[in-house]
């Protein structure tokens, strides 16, 4: 094995501080695994890290990359569950305090000390990463590593929809931000019974829309949304909005579209203060639900779902490239021409 290898790096805050730089093979200790990076995919959160306007901080420099696959390629002394040639997904809590209250309850992805892959520490945007034994799940031979790096952002979805939500056969369901993570609500919310999805962005959003209706969605709105859903069963409203978007003033949006008794799910983030009133929410005694990351029964039964058929993730994967690519791969997400791309080492 070379004593170095090619790697994304982000190594500074100011916009564009992105590279391919020549970094060391990181050594492991022994409760870790070296993982040779099979697939990672590309989130929403790396095109914030390249653009310079991230909400959270960062380690610089880093290796960018946090939903990935790979096969072991060696293992620490202490390693019982894993072996070399295994094949694997990782979650992303890299490191967390084991003897919090949360971790112990199974709640690690909200520990306060919780930092990830591609940010608190390197990710695998690259072609070797150390990863915690905790954080590996096996994966089947059948399963690709192009899709098997999609685990991570579907547990996102599954967190917020079917851990946080409460879709029940036949409710109306509107999904605001078409992003990837929208999407695989939307895609969540259909196979949890919704009667009807909607999913509403911007107009530059036409391509996802696509992808969108590809996946299950109903019905897609870049503008009147507000008006629309007063058409919409008896015109109170929709039983659920999962807010995907980055912009903090839809949830504003989402406070007029949900029915009273309604449930709003926050999973987009989205920095801007608000700038108007919550008084909505006391009115039609809504709950407002946020929902963050996610552990390792939803990992689980993802990864279940992937390997049964049952996400089908073949209208999100928009395209798998060469890691030396990978300018070409975020200009096109950033300007949403692609849903998904997967980089390969």
């Amino acid at each position: 094995m070379s004593a170095t290898m090619a790697a994304l790096v982000n190594y500074g805050r100011e916009p564009f501080s992105v590279e391919m730089r020549e970094v060391p093979v990181p050594g492991i200790d022994e409760c870790e695994v070296l993982l040779r990076v099979g697939a990672v995919s590309i989130c929403g959160s790396d095109l914030h890290q390249w653009r310079g306007s991230a909400s959270w901080p960062v380690n610089y420099p880093c290796i960018l990359g946090h939903e990935f696959a790979g096969t072991v390629a060696a293992t620490g002394a202490r390693v019982s569950n894993f072996k070399e040639g295994d094949r694997v997904v990782s979650e992303t809590a890299a490191v967390i305090d084991e003897a919090s209250s949360l971790s112990r309850s199974g709640l690690y992805n909200l520990d306060p000390a919780r930092r990830g892959f591609g940010y608190g520490v390197n990710g695998a945007m690259t072609h070797y990463v150390r990863v915690p034994e905790r954080c590996l799940h096996h994966i089947p031979e059948n399963l690709s590593f192009h899709k098997a790096a999609l685990t991570e952002p579907c547990c996102v979805a599954y967190n917020a929809v079917c851990v946080n939500g409460r879709v029940r056969p036949g409710d109306n369901v509107l999904v605001i931000g078409p992003g990837p993570i929208g999407l695989l609500c939307a895609l969540m919310a259909k196979l949890s019974g919704a009667g009807r999805v909607i999913v509403a962005g911007l107009p530059s959003d036409r391509f996802r829309f696509s992808v969108a209706r590809a996946l299950g969605a109903g019905i897609t709105l870049e503008k009147g949304v507000a008006e629309y859903i007063t058409q919409v069963g008896d015109g109170l409203g929709v039983d659920m909005v999962v807010d995907s978007s980055g912009a903090s003033a839809a949830l504003q949006l989402a406070m007029q579209a949900v029915r009273p008794a309604g449930q709003i799910i926050k999973v987009g983030w989205g920095p801007q203060p608000i700038g108007f009133s919550l008084d909505p929410a006391v009115q039609k005694n809504i709950t407002i639900q946020g929902s963050f990351s996610h552990n390792w029964p939803v990992w689980e039964r993802v990864i279940s779902m992937i390997v049964a058929g049952q996400i089908n993730l073949e209208p999100v994967i928009s395209r798998v490239a060469s890691l030396t690519e990978w300018l070409d791969c975020f200009e096109k997400m950033e300007r949403g021409e692609l849903v998904k791309a997967v980089l390969t080492p």
